[in-house]
């Protein structure tokens, strides 16, 4: 990872060298200062993994059937290739874009999948990775492939072992597209059973909305509707990066473990940063991959000019076609978001911008009477929806996320026991456990019990799984928390310097300020293009004062306060 974080800073350097030397390029200054944010932001999902040459003989078949299979869907470059990895192939004989787990290694998600088949054996359990892009050659089409590839392999089991069961699970990437995949099946968008699904555990999800808690749609929060056991784990402050992804599961509530860390802004982003949606929405739709590797190039600044044109034109089309526009309070900001989500469809049918209440007919008014209103709107509209912009650009998205040798949140979920805080298991421990009893109850052919407490010797074959490669430990019950001592989104101290007021009889005393740290306060709102109130930022200075001389002296020791919590 220190490799990519110098690549992109390499990059950053080029991007601003370019633009002092071409003012006046045709691409604008702010899109592409805006867009570089975009390597920072969606290479969140950036996963990466040495090259491996195995076996390419095609000898596992859906054909052997299991009572339930792991579906796993793990980040980018992460993934089995064919012509290099052993796949799967359907009961002709025909390839398909999956491996079983053992011709394919995954370092982050063997732990999790491989815990069932250690505790029942592969003949009842099997873990079996889906192939997709897994890139960010486009983002958009590379989770949509994803998408396909594993219902297509859920349908081809399905038609030759009716009684099998499923877990899925994603991370990173393969978290965006476990997400849609969960969401079509739990809405009968698909023709795969729901009630086939027994539980789905998504690692940093994308698509999370501001307030979701561990286990979506769940009778208990504190852990799945068909696993007794506890979690432990604090629910993450904002919201997925890509929140015109979230939905609900339908009737897979309850079955849903969306594990998200404080700080993984993949998962936890805050709200109000509309100029950097807007340029992840982007990035989702152009090629990053090459944008981060060769910088701006011809090639490359004309795939950005031609999003950002596209984006151009259906906003103004959009306006065009809703005639009302002026006299409604939508910005021309809250268009742009709307536009440049990668599913929107110029033309498609939308709600129609909410008037703004006038005492005079509007009929009658022309729509340029409502051009003031409208720039104040939009000037108020900037300053509301991007309070959380730039304290997220300084605080170096791509290194608090993926930081070097794995210290950024997007790992935190190997590594996040807390047993003096109630949470004996990490992330991946957990769902290890839960996938485990999943398994072991499709092998007793028994209806999944709500009640189950994951035994000692569940536990120790959730921790004999295959170990990721990074050397963090697992299966560590007494991990030590993690502490953070930096001001960040998440966590920060305030401490309050002592106050001493002292006394003479010869002359009077004079009390030094205090100055408080200003404390920033975001609005909660799941659409970070809302106008709501500003978050407030008030640095408050106490002015020195002269006090008369007294006989008393009172000395007021140091008062630390430690607030940790949403962004």
């Amino acid at each position: 990872m220190g490799t990519g974080t110098l690549a992109l800073r390499s990059f950053f350097a080029r991007i601003w060298s370019y633009l002092n030397k071409n003012r006046r390029t045709a691409i604008p200054v702010a899109a592409l200062a805006t867009l570089g944010l975009v390597v920072a932001v969606a290479a969140s999902w950036g996963i990466t993994s040495s090259s491996r040459t195995t076996e390419t003989q095609l000898t596992s078949s859906v054909t052997d059937c299991h009572d339930m299979v792991t579906i796993s869907v793990a980040g980018r470059n992460d993934t089995p290739v064919s012509g290099t990895t052993a796949m799967l192939v359907d009961a002709n004989g025909n390839e398909l874009p999956a491996a079983l787990s053992g011709d394919h290694k995954s370092e982050w998600l063997d732990p999790v999948v491989n815990a069932g088949s250690n505790a029942v054996g592969s003949d009842s359990n099997a873990a079996i990775y889906i192939a997709y892009p897994a890139n960010l050659n486009s983002e958009e089409a590379a989770v949509t492939a994803g998408v396909a590839n594993t219902e297509r392999v859920m349908r081809e089991i399905s038609s030759v072992c009716p009684n099998t069961k499923y877990s899925i699970v994603g991370y990173s990437e393969g978290s965006d597209v476990v997400r849609r995949v969960a969401m079509a099946i739990g809405n009968s968008q698909t023709d795969i059973d729901p009630d086939k699904v027994l539980g789905v555990v998504i690692l940093a999800d994308p698509g999370r909305k501001a307030g979701d808690g561990t286990f979506i749609g769940a009778q208990d929060p504190n852990h799945p509707d068909n696993f007794g056991t506890n979690f432990g784990g604090k629910t993450a402050g904002g919201q997925g990066a890509l929140p015109d992804t979230g939905g609900d599961f339908g009737k897979l509530n309850g079955k849903i473990a969306s594990f998200c860390s404080d700080g993984d802004l993949t998962c936890s982003a805050p709200q109000n940063i509309s100029l950097l949606q807007l340029a992840i929405n982007v990035g989702r739709q152009i090629n990053i991959d090459a944008l981060q590797n060769e910088g701006l190039t011809p090639a490359t600044g004309q795939d950005v000019a031609v999003k950002l044109g596209n984006i151009a034109l259906n906003a103004f089309q959009y306006i065009g076609s809703n005639p009302n526009w002026m006299k409604s309070n939508e910005t021309f900001l809250q268009v742009l978001l709307k536009v440049s989500a990668p599913g929107y469809k110029p033309g498609q049918a939308s709600a129609a911008p909410v008037a703004a209440a006038d005492s005079v007919a509007t009929n009658d008014m022309s729509p340029l009477a409502y051009l003031p209103q409208k720039v104040f709107n939009e000037i108020v509209g900037l300053i509301v929806t991007n309070t959380n912009t730039i304290p997220v650009i300084l605080s170096d998205p791509y290194q608090q996320t993926l930081g070097p040798d794995h210290t950024g949140h997007h790992f935190d979920y190997w590594k996040d026991a807390d047993q003096s805080n109630g949470k004996p298991l990490t992330s991946a421990e957990y769902a290890a456990a839960w996938l485990t009893h999943l398994a072991q109850q499709a092998q007793k052919g028994e209806p999944v019990t709500t009640n189950a407490k994951p035994e000692p010797a569940d536990l120790a074959a959730a921790y004999k799984a295959a170990k990721p490669e990074t050397g963090l430990a697992t299966g560590s019950t007494t991990a030590t928390p993690s502490s953070t001592t930096t001001t960040s989104k998440t966590s920060g101290t305030t401490t309050t310097a002592p106050t001493t007021s002292g006394t003479t009889t010869t002359a009077p005393t004079t009390t030094a300020p205090t100055t408080t740290v200003p404390t920033t306060v975001a609005p909660v709102t799941t659409d970070p293009a809302a106008a709501v109130a500003p978050a407030t930022t008030v640095p408050t200075t106490t002015v020195p004062t002269t006090t008369a001389p007294t006989t008393t002296t009172t000395t007021t020791p140091p008062v630390t306060t430690t607030t940790t919590g949403g962004h």
